[in-house]
């Protein structure tokens, strides 16, 4: 049921008008769903910083109606979910990540090079 949300959402986003969702790269990273399906977590990140993901959390909250309303009418839920939006960093911090490991292989590359000569 998550995985639906969470496909359901991010077209919903990309249908969605306001500018705060396309300032940058805004993802769903995850959603975590209530056992009895009463409540659904969503966490939002950007490509852009923490700040942008906090700003599209804002936007999402202020179309929180809307979203859940169009939720139950995409998924044919006779209840849609309470949704709650949280800003997250996952996004940037694995381009992180992925930046220090490729610099990384580039070091391990001039070292073998230079053993070579």
């Amino acid at each position: 049921m998550s995985e639906d949300i969470q496909r359901e959402l991010a077209a919903i986003l990309r249908e969605m008008k306001d500018p705060r969702l396309h300032d940058g790269i805004i993802s769903i990273v995850r959603c975590e769903m209530a056992h009895d399906l009463s409540y659904c977590k969503i966490y939002i990140s950007s490509m852009n910083g923490i700040e942008t993901a906090k700003n599209a959390v804002k936007a999402l909250k202020n179309a929180q109606g809307f979203i859940r309303h169009e939720l139950g009418v995409r998924l044919k839920l006779r209840f849609a979910p309470a949704l709650a939006f949280e800003a997250t960093d996952s996004i940037e911090y694995s381009a992180n990540i992925s930046r220090i490991l490729n610099s990384i292989e580039y070091s391990e590359e001039d070292n073998n090079e230079n053993s070579n000569v």
